[in-house]
């Protein structure tokens, strides 16, 4: 773009961020006070106001603010893709119905529960012969070869047809229960026996059951090691026949174990309905502790590394030592100067520690090691000191910015916009067939049977005739319909969306705070003119002009994640497989893609910094956010490990002495009356956990904190000199390690 704001380094000549025909800073006045930046900081000097007591001369203001429209041309990538997902949330809606789902299909088609229905009053499913179900698989995916209806309840007691049958002259209310668990409307318990059980007007016989995901199954349980239905082993058919309980334990032994998971999940609940104010009170102690750690980092982070890198030291030269003495102790015993080659592969490690050659080698590495650490320290003191001051200046960044760490909780919500979006369209994807129809025969071998047929028609059919008692059912949800033809392509895709949309968020999160952090550093005069609610300001300054900037970055690395999705699912299908060779083949694609995703996220997350700053396009930043990173890269690795050391040992910290803290009180070990549980460990783990994640969401606005002030350190030190026309703006304790001086205004 003509005219737009660039800059003039010596490292970087065709870099520009000043229009040739300025010749000073430019400055906005806006109220009492605001910011201080260099003009072409695109989004920074545009979202921030400024104000610049050292400028003599501005020129070109028109030009101000020209930045951020750099990536203004990703834009038109917003429109298109928005229409392609509305337009294929909008099919699936269509195509879709939750109502499958939600509610059981009996076998002519018709939803149990369902409001307005002639079933509104019956939301459960019953199933004429639970022994003709081989498994709960069978029986959860409406694919149960018996015929199927929607009642109000379950069966509690044992019953067969022709018990009712023989007792209907005295005992009409046997027939009125056993009735509701006939076809609707049906009521001639004088017909033949034989014929209503081949007509399927009736079941031949029903057993205590216990609704479950809204369907019927046989109350089993089990009794000093026994299966028992009802405190019952044996139970009639209606056949004639004794049947054995365990006849049904192949149907409904995997419901079961899932309802022993239930009563576990239960008893889960109750403790959690018992500690959750205990649960509260220490995910509060642990956001108190993130607090506190991050204000102690501004005292303590240089006093706790190098605690930490002279620990090493100590503790490797006492290595060195205890192996020197073993393996001066061993040289008077005979039998130990044998090498490893001599002695050969053994299991017992202790053989190995009795050589001297053992010793001698792990003196060596030892020795190497020391060496290494030595000298990292001798010749990146001053590396590891600036890492060391901008970790400081993080927590004071963020102690004048203390919004910010409240920022995650808005990226947890947006994240958990584009995990709802992906549930329900998967939904609706899934249950975007149409009703399938077979046959089912009971009683007689039919060449029909189990083939599709259609309802409307199947009774003007010969396959009545042929097949007596044979009938169209309601199999399952499937057919040819576009979307469930190609339903796998269609999910694949939802989660393609799920993934940018994800990214997108977190990008988003990452550039605001990027914007906030940066105008703080970009401040002359801190705090003084640091601008009122910078968050919101960058945020709005995201929303506005780097959208497609930051859709686009997302983009790319979603399609990386996409492809290891892919490649997941592909070993997934080949490890029955007995190619090695092709196994072999795609673990070195999973270990590239891996390794190509951690590269990308560092990527993405340096150009939004530079986005944040300058406003430029994302190829654009991408490509000098690198530059800087490569003309910096010593100082960027000890950073990045300083940073990493500090925060992993911060989570470890935290987490760890709420965890014990949590332990003490649950296991009556501290003066406090706990509340009474079934598992102590629920609450426990949850404040374990509770306890990481909020450390980890404190500590990534930290670390991008970090980041940003970093690479503002680095353009820095490239772009100003300390003169009046150039002044730093890195703090006094920065330019002290650094050996750089602040030219003063003369009085």
């Amino acid at each position: 773009m003509e005219g737009a704001p660039t800059l003039v380094t010596s490292q970087n000549p065709e870099r520009q961020l000043l229009p040739r025909s300025l010749t000073a800073w430019v400055t906005l006045v806006w109220g009492d006070g605001g910011s201080v930046f260099p003009d072409g900081f695109g989004c920074v000097s545009s979202c921030f106001s400024l104000r610049n007591d050292h400028v003599r001369e501005i020129n070109n203001l028109g030009s101000l603010g020209q930045g951020v429209h750099h990536g203004e041309h990703l834009k038109c990538l917003g429109s298109p893709v928005t229409d392609v997902i509305l337009l294929f949330a909008s099919a699936a809606w269509a195509h879709g119905d939750a109502k499958k789902l939600a509610y059981p299909t009996d076998s002519n088609g018709d939803f149990c529960g369902q409001k307005n229905t002639p079933n509104e009053k019956k939301p459960i499913l019953f199933y004429f012969n639970i022994l003709q179900c081989a498994s709960p698989t069978v029986l959860t995916s409406f694919r149960c070869p018996t015929r199927q209806f929607c009642v109000s309840m379950c069966p509690d007691r044992f019953l067969t047809f022709t018990d009712v049958q023989k007792k209907h002259r005295v005992d009409r209310s046997s027939w009125e229960y056993y009735r509701q668990f006939c076809k609707p409307g049906f009521n001639d318990p004088l017909k033949s026996a034989s014929e209503i059980l081949r007509h399927e007007d009736c079941p031949s016989f029903i057993l205590p059951s216990r609704s479950f995901l809204k369907r019927c199954f046989p109350d089993l349980s089990i009794i000093n090691g026994i299966l028992a239905l009802k405190n019952r082993t044996k139970f009639a058919d209606g056949a004639g026949t004794t049947r054995d309980v365990t006849d049904l334990q192949e149907g409904v032994n995997g419901i079961h174990q899932i309802l022993a998971m239930r009563t576990l999940g239960l008893k889960i609940f109750e403790d959690f309905v018992s500690s959750w104010h205990w649960i509260l009170t220490g995910l509060f102690l642990a956001m108190i502790s993130s607090l506190l750690f991050l204000w102690f980092l501004k005292y303590t982070a240089g006093t706790i590394l190098w605690v930490f890198v002279f620990g090493v030291v100590i503790v490797t030269s006492y290595g060195i030592w205890i192996c020197y003495r073993e393996y001066d102790r061993l040289q008077s015993k005979p039998g130990t100067g044998d090498t490893f080659y001599e002695v050969g592969l053994h299991s017992d490690v202790g053989v190995y520690l009795q050589l001297r050659q053992t010793w001698l080698t792990f003196m060596i590495i030892l020795c190497i090691l020391e060496v290494c650490i030595l000298l990292a320290i001798l010749f990146l003191r001053k590396r590891i000191q600036i890492a060391v001051m901008l970790l400081k200046e993080g927590s004071r960044t963020i102690g004048y910015i203390p919004c910010s760490l409240l920022y995650p909780l808005v990226t947890f919500f947006l994240i958990s916009i584009c995990i709802s979006y992906w549930i329900v369209i998967a939904i609706f994807l899934a249950t975007s067939g149409k009703a399938v129809y077979k046959v089912l025969n009971v009683g007689t071998n039919c060449k029909y049977a189990n083939e599709t047929c259609d309802p409307q028609t199947f009774y003007s059919t010969n396959i009545r005739k042929e097949c007596p008692g044979a009938d169209c059912y309601f199999a399952f949800y499937g057919g040819k319909s576009i979307f469930y033809e190609h339903i796998l392509i269609f999910q694949i895709f939802n989660a393609f969306v799920f993934l940018w949309l994800v990214n997108f968020s977190i990008a988003l999160g990452q550039c605001t705070l990027a914007g906030a952090f940066a105008s703080y550093y970009w401040t002359f005069h801190k705090p003084k003119d640091i601008r009122s609610y910078p968050l919101c300001a960058s945020f709005g300054c995201a929303l506005r002009y780097h959208t497609g900037s930051l859709a686009f970055g997302s983009l790319i690395l979603t399609i990386v994640q996409i492809l290891r999705v892919l490649l997941e699912y592909l070993k997934h299908k080949l490890k029955d497989s007995n190619s090695k060779s092709a196994k072999f083949i795609l673990c070195c694609f999973q270990c590239c893609f891996w390794c190509l995703e951690k590269v990308l996220k560092f990527i993405n997350r340096n150009a939004y910094i530079m986005i944040a700053i300058y406003g430029e396009n994302f190829c654009t930043a991408a490509r000098n956010a690198f530059k800087l990173i490569m003309r910096n890269v010593v100082r960027v690795a000890v950073l990045d490990k300083v940073t990493e050391f500090l925060l992993c040992m911060g989570k470890l910290l935290i987490s760890t002495s709420i965890g014990v803290l949590g332990f003490l009180f649950f296991t009556k070990k501290l003066p406090l009356t706990p509340p009474t549980l079934n598992y102590y460990w629920v609450p426990l783990l949850m404040i374990i956990f509770g306890s990481y994640f909020i450390a980890h969401g404190f500590f990534s606005v930290y670390a991008m904190c970090v980041d940003t002030l970093f690479l503002c350190f680095c353009e820095d030190l490239e772009r100003n000199d300390g003169s009046l026309e150039k002044p730093y703006y890195m703090s006094p304790e920065l330019l002290h390690i650094m050996g750089k001086k602040q030219a003063k205004r003369e009085a």
